[in-house]
């Protein structure tokens, strides 16, 4: 494995073409979570014949093991390198592949098969984990500090053009041949990433002290509660938009995933600069805005051209509202500890993912499904008032750089 050690930024290259191989490495790694994302509650309602809170655990595990292995993500990725995280990353989810099969041999079960598939959920969301902490580290590393907004979202572009992709993708397959065909590209797609990861040449991981998970989390913890009350609405249009769309007898829900991640992408493709020049959480503060009006849109939707303008609402908003508060995140703890700093800043969303999915669930189940995208719209509103904070109390650190 080439090591490159990089006391200052490459100036030859464009920051497009210093990201483009990363980012190539993040869309293969996160197509097996788009390929699942519209069937997977599908599978298991009619499949299985759970309920929704079943469901809601079920994608809500893959968050809740995310946020347990990202600080060992982001401490891995600092002390012995990013290339070797997204390794461990493709590896773990090859892995997660291997256990959706295992599940779909116990359909006849269906208690023993979702305990299986929370298992590959889990190791998968392990496996996410790894990939974005490491990828955005190892991007940050090759990049200058002014662009930090600019790595952030365009490595997270990557991920939901996976998505975008996968969805449609995924019902195709999960239509023509089931869900064994999703376990499959689950267990393959990471492998075929390897090869692109080889080529890379890694960052030598800097020699410097590292703060501990303890102190980053006391510099982070503000935007990162911003991000997970902004992630809230991620969560409701990726669990439950799809059995929205077939309880309202409408068809083709795969397309408010599509709509979702179009309109996140070109919102980072056009406006992700603006947190590097205005700052993340004037930025944050808007978008969390925008990504509430979408959910209130889903909720009050009666025809599904109204779901799939609330659906891209939530995408356009949210798609800034990550790296937003990631520019505050990131300024607030030394350059060394940057993949600590992403690791613990992100563990926020995973916690807001692991805990709203099922509660969601449980409006859901107690009430009109439209209902839960109600609440969702309330949550995320919230993630304004701590932009709001964070303008008010500006913040920088001591002995920066920067």
């Amino acid at each position: 494995m080439s090591v490159t050690t990089l006391p200052t930024p490459p100036i030859a290259q464009t920051l497009a073409a210093t990201l483009l191989p990363i980012m190539g490495v993040v869309f293969v790694g996160f197509l097996v979570i788009g390929l699942a994302m519209p069937v997977l509650p599908l599978h298991v309602h009619e499949g299985l014949g759970f309920g929704p809170f079943v469901v809601g655990l079920v994608a809500g595990s893959q968050f809740a093991a995310s946020l347990i292995s990202r600080p060992w993500a982001g401490h891995f990725s600092d002390a012995r390198g990013a290339k070797r995280g997204v390794v461990v990353g493709l590896l773990a989810g090859a892995a997660a592949g291997l256990l959706y099969l295992l599940s779909f041999g116990f359909s006849a079960s269906p208690s023993i098969s979702v305990v299986i598939l929370l298992a590959g959920r889990a190791l998968l969301g392990g496996a996410e984990s790894f990939i974005i902490t490491a990828a955005v580290s190892w991007a940050l590393a090759l990049s200058h500090s002014s662009n930090t907004g600019r790595v952030i979202a365009w490595v997270g572009s990557a991920m939901f053009a996976a998505f975008a992709i996968g969805a449609p993708a995924g019902s195709a397959l999960y239509a023509a041949y089931g869900f064994t065909a999703i376990a499959l590209a689950t267990t393959l797609a990471p492998l075929v990433a390897l090869p692109l990861v080889a080529l890379l040449p890694a960052v030598a991981p800097a020699k410097h002290a590292r703060a501990s998970f303890v102190e980053v989390i006391g510099a982070v913890w503000v935007p990162g509660l911003g991000s997970a009350l902004g992630s809230v609405g991620f969560g409701a249009v990726t669990t439950f938009v799809a059995l929205l769309f077939a309880s309202r007898g409408w068809t083709n829900g795969w397309a408010a995933y599509t709509a979702y991640a179009v309109a996140f992408i070109l919102a980072r493709v056009f406006f992700s600069h603006l947190a590097d020049r205005i700052g993340g959480a004037k930025v944050a503060l808007v978008c969390a805005a925008v990504e509430a009006a979408g959910q209130a849109l889903i909720w009050l939707a009666a025809r599904p051209e109204m779901a799939l303008a609330g659906a891209a609402l939530t995408g356009f908003g949210f798609s800034l509202v990550y790296p937003g508060f990631g520019v505050e995140a990131v300024r607030r703890v030394p350059a060394q500890s940057r993949g600590l700093a992403m690791g613990a800043y992100t563990a926020f969303l995973d916690l807001a993912q692991g805990l709203a999915s099922p509660a969601l669930g449980l409006i859901a189940a107690g009430a009109r499904l439209n209902a839960l995208f109600l609440v969702s719209s309330a949550t995320v509103l919230c993630a304004s008032l701590v932009a709001w904070w964070l303008i008010a109390n500006p913040y920088s650190l001591e002995g920066s750089p920067e």
